[in-house]
């Protein structure tokens, strides 16, 4: 295959790829508006910073395969991929330690002062004075809010500086999910305002999306503490940025980022952004993932997502119905003869019966096979019975929905 990396992967895992027989070209500067001009050609994009936008995927009269080496896939468009046929695919769950690790630093670095202080060591000025005063973690409360596998691990490194974890007690929260996070030190909490009321320190963890675009607004910043932290290695669309702006200058509140609404879609760009200018803003480069230990991780996970594509399957694919419209499923037992399938489709479109799912599956010998095949509506007996008295058809059964 011949696959691009719009973002550098590790040197062993490009290996392993064109060990495989694969063309691989790297290319780590693509913007977006450069990827719809490279992609052409290509049958697999890899990704990690670089948006993948409509003009890109359209570009590509090839493309089958983007996968997010990572897991928000909120750079894509995820559903103009789903329009063309093109499948989407993230590597969750491999970055949540560096990520963790990253949120603690930031809130290490703003209670102590850590980024302030080192500028002005450079710069030659000694300020103990200034930079002693500091609340220290120990003892104080922060609150979780996205309780996925970076939520937990951020709560479990918490919980190892003393602090008293919480976050919300949410419906349909599963039971292993529920034990992870109480055996990582969290205490739960009725909903978000208890959670803001009680929290030194508010951690977002939550997936990019219409259902979290600018939550933290004015109304959520007015319910946190005076002079509370708020730390987001989540998605920069989360945070209503002026919002945020106002809170710290009217609360004393202080935030630390890794990420940003507005930030550059490739990894070296200029980055005008008021927030980050902001006295009160601790702000890294959208590098939550980026540690040695994490990236091998994701190159891995990378790597399996495209060798199920070379099998003709699909991995933690984000773009796919999770329950396609189905009225019925017609169960067909037949002799694995070449046309018997395209046949019995030929017959399913003559009826414009479309088909949402199917599949086909050899017995040993190789001499019968099943097919199971998920329609839209329901059958005639007549399409049935034309089905059944083919040549080759052994058996047909229907299952209403």
């Amino acid at each position: 295959m011949k696959i691009l990396l719009a973002d550098t992967l590790p040197a062993a895992a490009v290996a392993r790829l064109e060990e495989a027989g694969d063309e691989v070209w790297v290319n780590g500067d693509l913007s977006a508006d450069d990827l719809a001009k490279e992609i052409p050609g290509f049958e697999v994009l890899v990704v990690r910073s670089t948006k993948v936008n409509a003009a890109a995927l359209e570009a590509g009269d090839e493309l089958a395969l983007v996968v997010r080496a990572g897991a928000g896939t909120n750079t894509i468009d995820c559903d103009e991929a789903a329009a063309l046929g093109i499948f989407v695919c993230n590597v969750p769950g491999k970055n949540a330690l560096a990520v963790a690790e990253l949120a603690l630093g930031l809130l290490l670095s703003i209670d102590r002062h850590i980024a302030d202080a080192t500028a002005d060591v450079r710069a030659g000025a000694w300020n103990k004075k200034a930079y002693s005063k500091a609340d220290g973690l120990f003892g104080r409360t922060i609150g979780i809010i996205g309780l996925g596998d970076i939520g937990i691990a951020t709560a479990e490194r918490a919980s190892g500086f003393g602090m008293d974890v919480i976050a919300v007690d949410k419906e349909g929260r599963s039971e292993d999910a529920t034990a992870r996070a109480l055996q990582a030190g969290v205490r739960f909490v009725d909903d978000e305002d208890a959670l803001l009321a009680q929290a030194d320190v508010v951690s977002l963890h939550v997936p990019g999306g219409d259902s979290t675009r600018g939550m933290v607004d004015a109304a959520f910043l007015a319910k946190m503490k005076k002079n509370s932290i708020l730390l987001n290695t989540s998605r920069g669309d989360v945070v209503d940025e002026a919002a945020l702006i106002a809170a710290m200058d009217e609360k004393g509140m202080r935030a630390g980022l890794d990420v940003f609404a507005d930030e550059p879609g490739s990894g070296t760009a200029d980055f005008d952004s008021v927030l980050a200018k902001h006295p009160s803003v601790v702000a890294t480069h959208h590098i939550g993932a980026s540690t040695e230990q994490a990236q091998a991780a994701v190159a891995d996970g990378t790597i399996d997502a495209i060798d199920a594509y070379r099998r003709g399957g699909v991995v933690n694919c984000v773009n796919m119905e999770t329950a396609p419209p189905r009225a019925a499923t017609l169960t067909i037992r037949h002799r694995d003869q070449v046309g018997v399938l395209a046949a019995v489709l030929m017959m399913l479109r003559s009826a414009e019966l479309n088909v949402s799912n199917m599949s086909n599956k050899i017995f040993s010998g190789s001499k019968a096979a099943v097919a199971t095949i998920d329609v839209a509506k329901i059958p005639t007996a007549e399409l049935v019975e034309e089905i059944r008295t083919h040549e080759n058809v052994i058996n047909v059964a229907v299952t209403n929905a």
